[in-house]
């Protein structure tokens, strides 16, 4: 693709009216396994982007060898680019309470035991921190889950994209036992649950 091309679309989207172009806004969210969680949001609708990474602790722990150990202050989080014209963050967060995980285990998920794999929220804004505590406040008088919420709500400080190999990997190993019997029926209760949410073909990274 040529240097001439890539400029004329550049300005083109510049020429466009303001209403007409993409927003973008920014969720990072952690709850087990990266690759499930992943997946999850990249069949919503209005996510633009996921990516497998890791969120709480520092730029040098940041890589999975590391953060398996537990003691990094990592956790397997995600980071999700979405359109707010077409999905919410209250919805996204309302996705992640009640398909991508359980947000009742403290320091697991599933068969992944260790800090790594708790249940954050890492708002960005002072805004996503008052809709998550609200959130977490509606779900507890509501009686749905049957146990306290352990969810951590702590700002982010940072996000480290995880090796490219993680990147994508439910989506591109369906039929590996890990992803089969944990992550594939987070997709099934996604789309049976929010049918309106859900789109067949998965935004990658």
């Amino acid at each position: 693709m040529s240097s001439t091309f890539i400029r004329a679309v550049a300005l083109f989207a510049l020429a466009l009216p303001l209403g007409a172009q993409q927003k973008r806004e920014t969720a990072v969210v952690a709850g087990g396994c990266f690759w499930g969680i992943q997946n999850v949001f990249a069949h919503m609708k209005g996510v633009i982007s996921a990516t497998s990474g890791y969120a709480g602790g520092k730029a040098q722990t940041a890589d999975y060898e590391t953060v398996s150990e537990g003691r990094s202050g990592h956790a397997e989080s995600v980071k999700i680019v979405f359109d707010p014209d077409v999905v919410s963050f209250e919805t996204l967060l309302k996705v992640f309470f009640s398909v991508a995980h359980d947000p009742t285990q403290l320091n697991r998920q599933g068969p992944d035991v260790g800090p790594q794999y708790r249940s954050v929220v890492f708002y960005g804004s002072d805004e996503q921190k008052r809709v998550t505590e609200t959130t977490i406040t509606q779900l507890t008088q509501s009686g749905v889950h049957k146990k306290p919420i352990v969810t951590q709500v702590v700002p982010l400080q940072g996000f480290f994209a995880a090796e490219a190999y993680h990147q994508d990997y439910a989506i591109l190993h369906p039929d590996e036992p890990y992803i089969y019997f944990n992550d594939l029926p987070k997709v099934d209760h996604l789309k049976a649950k929010f049918p309106e949410l859900y789109r067949d073909y998965p935004v990658k990274r």
